[in-house]
Formats: structure tokens, sequence, C-alpha cells
């Protein structure tokens, strides 16, 4: 998909296509802004535009064989989020209607999974705690009744 296709896309959702240009022009230049200071864009659920320093090093230059110097320099680096990977991995849990980003109205596995583990490390909890305390009492209670046979005697 090209920009023009990309337009397109945003049209059908945008209804023009000058808001769609408008749109898409405004966040790519924003993220082109904020990594060429220095700064770092994080989109929930589809990843993180940050700048990365590349040292100075020697490379070849492959048709002579002669060694180069490479300057240091500054390029841009893109590391996709957990969501987006997990669509490209798997592209059928993907929602069928709404859009992907929103995660709310999407239900993620991702966030099903979440919801489930802390559910489960929750009851896992408070079954130990349970236990723990059920355990403290009959310790408690053998204790009381040793006492009190002692005394007896």
């Amino acid at each position: 998909m090209n920009k023009s296709e990309l337009l397109k896309a945003l049209e059908a959702k945008l209804g023009s296509r000058k808001a769609a240009s408008d749109a898409l022009e405004a966040v790519v230049d924003t993220i082109i802004r904020e990594v060429a200071k220095g700064g770092s864009v994080g989109i929930t659920g589809f990843g993180t535009f940050e700048k990365v320093a590349r040292a100075a090093r020697t490379g070849r230059n492959p048709r002579t064989g002669e060694t180069v110097r490479i300057r240091k320099t500054s390029v841009p680096k893109f590391r996709p989020g957990t969501q987006f990977k997990e669509y490209v991995a798997a592209p059928s849990k993907m929602p069928k209607s709404g859009t992907v980003g929103q995660r709310a109205s999407a239900g993620t596995a991702t966030t099903k999974k979440a919801a489930t583990k802390k559910t489960t490390t929750r009851k896992t909890s408070a079954k130990s705690t349970a236990k723990k305390a059920a355990t403290k009492k009959a310790t408690a209670k053998k204790a009381t009744t040793k006492k009190t046979a002692a005394k007896k005697k």
C-alpha cells in the first residue's frame, strides 16, 4: 500500500479526501519533528518511533575492497507494539468491525488473557491466604489443647 492508497482508505473512514490528507500529513509531520528533536513518539498498540545514534565505524567498498571510514550518524528507528505484532502473526485475531487500534471495543486476545491471568492470580492468592489462616487457627487450637491438657495434669 502506498500513500495514495492509504489516503483512499482514510477517505472512506473520514468522509473527504482533504480531511484524510490533512490528518495523514499532520500525523507524519508531528512524528518526524519529534523524532528529529531526539524525542520518541509512542502510539499504544502500534509502536514507538525514536532517534538512535550509530557510532562511527569502518566499512569496505564492495567494488574495490578498500576500507572506508563511515561517520557517526543518527537514524530513525521503529519498534512495533505487542498488539501490532500479534495481529501480524495471527490476522484472524483482528476484530471484524471497527478499528484495530481501539483496545476497548476490539476486545483483543491480549486483553482477555491479561484479565484472565489477573483474576486467576487474585483467586489463587485469596485461596492461599485462606489456607494460611486456617492452618494458623488449627495450630493455635492444638497448642491451646496441649496447654490445657498439661495444666490438668
